[in-house]
């Protein structure tokens, strides 16, 4: 679990060339779409020439990564953030590189501390991992290559902030290797300069003296309890352990020898690009040596609490991916301050109920009933609507009809009286 944060699980990576700086320009012919919700607003048309400014990516030599501040609706866009996930899922293609975006989502949002409330003092899923002085923890050995993998998708989709992209990321990353879908929510805030990252040491350690204590330190500080800390321990089914980043770990095994990707390292498992229950599966069997086992692994069947769950999962893939779902999409909202407060989804929610069928009887005054005369006038005012008694209008079309039944009612009830 603490290589997750602490290790190094590594991936093919792209050529560590010296970062420049890139500038990404929006040019007034063609706003962003984070603009788009000021031009459809007739009210707001008119600011837009005089809001519409240059938005600009920076990656400078250091290795910070910031980008400048531009009129938006909400934190990330959310057809960047789709079109950003098919770029990843190709990033995935062909550099295998799961593991280490699995746990840049992780160590960003592995920072929260429950017991402050003020952001972003708190820590959690803001983007801080992306300045050069949060990477040099050394938790984060390594880290540096997933930013570099991620930045050009980050350039190419400056409506994106970094805490939305390193944590789509990460959940594409465990859906793609064969992982659970996870209910996953955006619209993180980005912090602004290196001097809002947290400091050093909130990040779980491999080899401590008590793992199973160190473990429930740290992630019940988080507010995480004792089964999601074994879900989220399943993880490491993904990546291997490289021994010159994290001190953990073989140089390479029969397993790692021949990639893919970079070869060498030492993974938890057979298949190390493949999410499944296999870590809890080969942890208990204990019959390979080329298998990694750190001292936080092993806590999770030597603990009677940890052990309860590490044996389910063993058992039973489905109970694992259900309560891994649920740990992921928790752990990566740690944190994160929101906008819009509830966040959003990129994906389709659950079916709204059908309108209801219009009866026009259901629209008397409620003293007198409608004349049958009255009925006919309401209905053919539907009808002109493009409804009927079999196809419900929408809910604007339905609003029209509401007030037209009012209109009719009133006039009907001065023309009776």
């Amino acid at each position: 679990m603490a290589a997750a944060f602490g290790g190094a699980a590594a991936s093919r990576l792209l050529s560590p060339a010296a970062a420049t700086k890139s500038t990404v320009s929006l040019s007034s012919a063609s706003p962003p779409p984070s603009l788009r919700c000021l031009r459809s607003t007739p009210l707001l048309s008119h600011l837009f020439l005089r809001q519409h400014k240059r938005s600009t990516v920076h990656a400078s030599s250091a290795g910070n990564y910031s980008t400048a501040a531009s009129p938006k609706c909400f934190a990330s866009d959310s057809d960047q953030l789709k079109s950003a996930r098919e770029d990843i899922k190709e990033l995935l293609k062909t550099t295998f590189c799961h593991p280490i975006l699995v746990r840049l989502g992780w160590h960003d949002a592995g920072t929260y501390n429950k017991n402050i409330e003020e952001w972003p003092q708190r820590g959690g899923a803001n983007g801080s991992l992306r300045f050069e002085v949060e990477q040099k923890h050394a938790a984060n050995a390594g880290l540096v290559n997933a930013l570099k993998l991620l930045q050009p998708i980050k350039e190419k989709y400056s409506g994106v902030t970094y805490a939305d992209l390193f944590q789509l990321a990460s959940a594409t990353a465990v859906e793609d290797a064969g992982g659970p879908k996870l209910p996953m929510k955006y619209g993180r805030v980005d912090v602004s300069g290196p001097e809002q990252c947290p400091e050093e040491g909130r990040l779980p350690d491999a080899g401590p003296p008590s793992p199973a204590s160190h473990l429930r330190d740290v992630f019940y500080r988080m507010g995480l309890d004792d089964k999601e800390i074994v879900a989220l321990s399943g993880a490491h089914t993904l990546g291997r352990s490289r021994p010159e980043r994290s001190g953990w770990g073989k140089p390479e095994t029969k397993y790692t020898k021949d990639g893919p990707g970079a070869p060498g390292g030492q993974s938890w498992t057979v298949q190390w690009l493949k999410f499944d229950n296999s870590y809890f599966k080969d942890i208990k069997a204990k019959r390979d040596e080329d298998l990694l086992v750190l001292p936080t692994d092993a806590a999770i069947f030597e603990d009677p609490s940890f052990k309860v769950y590490a044996e389910k999962y063993a058992e039973d893939q489905e109970a694992f991916f259900t309560d891994y779902a649920e740990a992921h999409a928790k752990l990566s909202n740690l944190g994160a301050k929101f906008d819009p407060p509830e966040g959003f989804s990129l994906d389709d929610g659950p079916a709204k109920a059908a309108p209801e069928k219009f009866v026009a009887a259901k629209y008397s005054t409620g003293k007198r009933e409608l004349s049958d005369a009255m009925k006919q006038k309401i209905r053919a005012e539907y009808e002109g609507f493009g409804g009927s008694p079999d196809k419900p209008l929408q809910s604007n079309y339905f609003l029209n009809i509401m007030i037209v039944v009012a209109v009719l009612a009133l006039l009907t009830s001065l023309v009776m009286n």
